[in-house]
């Protein structure tokens, strides 16, 4: 397995003390993906993770657009290519231009970004490749986003590095 993915995916339906949770994903999702099929060697954690990137994606008040550019951002930074691959159409439908979408692959915010994704894309750098925020980012982000909006944002930018670092450290990818 050291050139593939690092543990074996569970084959949905082979385990039926998971039917409850293959259940929810299939729900949500549609289908069960290679990714919780690595999440489902541990109910517990694959339950978790699914309720939580439900509520990231699907029940904050943060336009679509501004969250896919963030999760395709940390998917560069963090070389989770699996990640950035299934969120590429997403981003597409949900309005961001193939300019924008090959932009986030290069170093630094590209002129094809308006101030509010430029701000963003400086959180999620800053979170990402630092971790600590700056008093002077944080301000900024103040201007545009009330409390709970500053919640759903570093909870989004947190959570997708959290989707890809679990991606690379077990080399899940297509």
């Amino acid at each position: 397995m050291a050139d593939g993915i690092r543990v074996t995916p569970v084959v949905p339906g082979t385990r039926p003390e998971l039917a409850d949770i293959e259940g929810r994903i299939l729900a949500e999702r549609g289908r069960i993906s290679l990714l919780y099929q690595v999440l489902l060697n541990s109910g517990p954690i694959a339950a978790g993770w699914e309720r939580m990137l439900t509520a990231v994606r699907n029940e904050t008040t943060l336009p679509a657009n501004l969250r896919e550019l963030v999760i395709l951002r940390v998917a560069v930074l963090n070389g989770a290519s699996f990640e950035f691959e299934a969120h590429a159409p997403i981003a597409k439908r949900v309005g961001l231009s193939d300019e924008k979408i090959e932009s986030l692959k290069q170093d630094g915010i590209a002129a094809a970004f308006d101030s509010r994704e430029a701000l963003m894309l400086e959180l999620t750098d800053a979170m990402t490749r630092d971790v600590i925020v700056s008093d002077g980012l944080f301000g900024r982000l103040r201007e545009t986003f009330d409390d709970g909006g500053i919640v759903e944002v570093v909870a989004t930018i947190a959570a997708y590095n959290m989707v890809s670092r679990f991606l690379v450290a077990l080399n899940v990818s297509h």
